[in-house]
Order: C-alpha cells, then sequence, then structure tokens
C-alpha cells in the first residue's frame, strides 16, 4: 500500500471510465511483460490510488545499483502502453489528460538518457545537464552552460527520437496482443487487481480461478475469466496513472 498509494475506493468511477481504466493498465502490463529490460511485473489494480485511477506495478528481483539502456527503453515503451491501448480500442483521435504522467516519466527518463548517462550515440559519453537545468524544448540552455544551439537542437531531437520510438514499440506489442489486452482488461473488470502472474498466465491462454482462502485477492470466488489469445539513476516522479514509483 505504501509503494502503490492508499487506495482510494469512494471515489465514484463511471463504468465508461472503469472500462478506460482497465485497458489503460492492461496495455502497461502488457508492454511490461513482453518488452525486454523491465522489471517483473508484480501487480495491476484499477482501484484509485493516490491520484492515480489505475496502477501498474513492476519491481526488481533484486536491488539495483545501476539501470540499462534495455531498462530505460522498456520503461520508456511501458509508459505509453496505457495511452496506445486506448488509442487501439477507441480510435487513434482519443486523447485525454489520463497520460500525463506517463509522458512526464518517458521525457524524463529520455532526457536523462541523452545529457548525463551518455546513451546517445550521436552526442557520446559527454555530461550536458551539469547544472541540473532544463537543456531541452527551448529553455536557454546557452545563458547557463557553454552549449551552442546546434548541440541543444540535437540534445532535443535525441530525446524525441527516443520517446517516439518508445512509443512505436508500444503500439506495434499492443497490436500484435490485442486478445490479451481484451482478457487482461476483462479479468481487471471482474477482480479490480491482478497479479503479474495471472496477467502472464491469461497471455498464455489460461483462466484465473481464485480459491476460497485466497486472501490476497478481492474477485469473485472460484470464477473465471474468458481465455486469452494465443498469441546512475532515474527519474525521481510521483506514480502517475498507471505507473509505478521510480527507484530513489
Amino acid at each position: 500500500k505504501v509503494m502503490m498509494g492508499a487506495e482510494r475506493r469512494s471515489m465514484a468511477m463511471t463504468e465508461e471510465e472503469k472500462l478506460a481504466t482497465a485497458y489503460h493498465e492492461a496495455g502497461h502490463a502488457i508492454v511490461n511483460i513482453v518488452v525486454p529490460g523491465n522489471d517483473p511485473l508484480h501487480k495491476v489494480t484499477i482501484i484509485p490510488r493516490g491520484r492515480a485511477l489505475g496502477v501498474t506495478m513492476s519491481l526488481p528481483e533484486r536491488d539495483k545499483l545501476s539501470y540499462s539502456k534495455e531498462w530505460c527503453e522498456g520503461k520508456i515503451a511501458m509508459a505509453f502502453g496505457g495511452r496506445v491501448a486506448e488509442q487501439l480500442v477507441y480510435g487513434k483521435e482519443h486523447l485525454n489528460t489520463g497520460a500525463s504522467s506517463d509522458i512526464t516519466q518517458a521525457t524524463n527518463i529520455a532526457k536523462r538518457m541523452v545529457t548525463e548517462w551518455g546513451m546517445s550515440e550521436k552526442l557520446g559519453p559527454l555530461l550536458y545537464n551539469e547544472n541540473q537545468q532544463e537543456v531541452f524544448l527551448g529553455h536557454s540552455i546557452t545563458q547557463t552552460q557553454n552549449m551552442s544551439e546546434d548541440t541543444a537542437r540535437l540534445i532535443d531531437g535525441e530525446v524525441r527520437r527516443i520517446v517516439l520510438e518508445g512509443y512505436q514499440k508500444a503500439w506495434d506489442v499492443l497490436t500484435e496482443h490485442r486478445k490479451d489486452l481484451e482478457a487482461i482488461t476483462q479479468a481487471l473488470m471482474e477482480y479490480e487487481t491482478i497479479s503479474g502472474a495471472e496477467c502472464m498466465a491469461l497471455m498464455r491462454g489460461e483462466k484465473i480461478v481464485r480459491q476460497s482462502d485466497d486472501t490476497e485477492h478481492k474477485g469473485p470466488i472460484g470464477s473465471a475469466v474468458p481465455i486469452a489469445g494465443r498469441s546512475p539513476r532515474p527519474p525521481r516522479e510521483e506514480p502517475g496513472p498507471g505507473m509505478e514509483p521510480q527507484p530513489s
């Protein structure tokens, strides 16, 4: 509860909002499972917590002292899983503010990859963010650091490229796993909270069956959901809709 935030069961949500949240979180979950580099999926819920309507949480298998480029790219793709899932279901023109924190998180990771962690081939292993200033998207970087406008534009372009590649990766994964998206969404609508293991079982085409002594979950006892289709230091962010807290 501490990591995911306090539940807000009193928050009124319409069935339409609940379904959209389920698609959003299912999208995060599938991208988390499929894209290499992500930590193992721990839990997915559509019970409102904090400011988020739902949360998808992954946990590392052991303490991490550093983060790989693959981890960063996987986290960015996962961040866009929620918005992409909603667009696949409701249409590409379906845009709302629900992915705001996800976009912020993805952009911040990409920015640090380029300006602090030396993960851009075009810019190389140099530090461009020594004073922790905003070094992209039109900020007056030449006033705070000895950096040319050409370099600033290159940083902006690299951040944009990394973010858009993550978005496209999420789109490709969820297009391929559309049946899994429906199955996990239906499971969330029925149970509200499901484990990472249950998500993976659904993606293998299995069912969720819970026993009467299952105290971790709160769904209907012994019922099943439909079968799925066969088929250095990260940014500090508050957990946004669908995303787990970042390590600090």
